[in-house]
């Protein structure tokens, strides 16, 4: 109760086919094929467009660094003078 089985699908499909015949049927799945072939092609032009217009404003627009600003310094500084080595053992006293 309330499924189809492959009997009730093929009765569907051969009342479909004699509803609309079998050329204006594929002629309506040969339209959807070429909706959906503009469609990703549309889509890939998109795609293509905004990277070329991406690229062309980074060619443009060169990226500057502001000159009024030090570079910053890295360099580990102590905050007590290094203190002298310990004499080793072998040196005469």
């Amino acid at each position: 109760m309330g499924g189809f089985s492959i009997w009730h699908i093929l009765i569907f499909a051969i009342i479909l086919l004699l509803l609309f015949g079998g050329n204006r049927f594929s002629a309506m799945m040969g339209d959807v094929a070429k909706g959906l072939k503009s469609f990703k092609a549309g889509m890939a032009d998109e795609d293509e467009d905004k990277r070329r217009r991406y690229d062309e404003q980074r060619k443009a627009e060169p990226r500057q660094l502001p000159r009024d600003q030090e570079p910053i310094d890295v360099t580990p500084h102590s905050s007590e003078p290094a203190a002298p080595p310990p004499p080793r053992d072998d040196e005469a006293r």
